[in-house]
């Protein structure tokens, strides 16, 4: 059984790096500091107190609201705190305290603040990917249970499948399908899970953003949206490739025991 102490120590510590994962969300693509000034309102301006900053508890004893100027604080922060303790939580209960485990919530912290980025500016900033890319390759180093080789054979697996698919589809459509950003997230990935968690992020990701899409656009109740939806894709390979930790080697293998039975 696992120390439930450990445990609450984890899920208090996700919420505070999604404390940070909201900050960086909401002055991000403002251009704004990330590091200062503290924490402020965004509607009044107003610092706020450090009894008022408590990831989660805060957000619940003000009610959504800024003490001084009582407008919604918003529902985002709160999300973004709540998700980022319960990766830290989750991830270590599966994986427990190794190597796997630190690398897999640098990456999934970094994707789940990528996701509300993407979900609301449409973009995935590359101060995130590269870095992370470059992490994903050099912990192979530090973590006994990868290797270089097969780290950089996922980072060539995830930038270059989706690099191949967006350019044939220029190619073909004489306009972008696939921003730089989503390459730059799966090579990522690929660089951290290796190259089956390529093909798994790809196939699951793009089931889930097609339902999503579908759904969007019978929602415009218009064939044209339909077909013209704009939707983050970011999103979708983060959800993916996280259920990846939980699910995916067993799915793949049963996958590839079905076609070859002998495997």
């Amino acid at each position: 059984m696992f120390d439930f102490t450990l445990i609450l120590f984890l899920f208090v510590l996700g919420a505070c790096f999604g404390s940070f994962g909201g900050v960086v969300v909401l002055r991000l693509m403002k251009g704004q500091s990330i590091i200062s000034p503290k924490s402020f309102c965004q509607e009044c301006n107003t610092a706020i107190a450090f009894y008022d900053n408590i990831p989660l508890i805060s957000y619940l004893v003000l009610k959504g609201r800024c003490r001084k100027c009582a407008k919604p604080i918003g529902k985002k922060l709160f999300l973004i705190e709540l998700l980022s303790a319960l990766i830290f939580v989750s991830l270590f209960l599966k994986l427990g305290l190794t190597w796997n485990y630190v690398e897999a919530v640098v990456l999934s912290w970094g994707m789940l603040v990528i996701s509300f980025i993407d979900f609301d500016h449409r973009i995935i900033p590359d101060v995130f990917t590269l870095p992370g890319i470059l992490i994903g390759i050099l912990g192979a180093w530090v973590n006994p249970d990868r290797t270089v080789v097969t780290s950089l054979m996922g980072f060539l697996a995830g930038g270059g499948v989706l690099w191949t698919v967006a350019f044939i589809y220029s190619a073909v459509k004489k306009e972008e399908g696939m921003g730089g950003g989503d390459i730059k997230l799966l090579a990522w990935i690929g660089a951290v899970m290796g190259w089956q968690a390529v093909i798994y992020t790809i196939l699951v990701s793009s089931v889930l953003g097609s339902v999503v899409g579908i759904l969007m656009g019978i929602r415009q109740k218009s064939s044209q949206g339909l077909l013209k939806t704009s939707i983050p894709f970011g999103p979708f390979l983060s959800l993916a490739a996280f259920s990846f930790f939980f699910m995916g080697e067993e799915l793949i293998k049963k996958y590839l025991q079905f076609f070859f039975p002998f495997y």
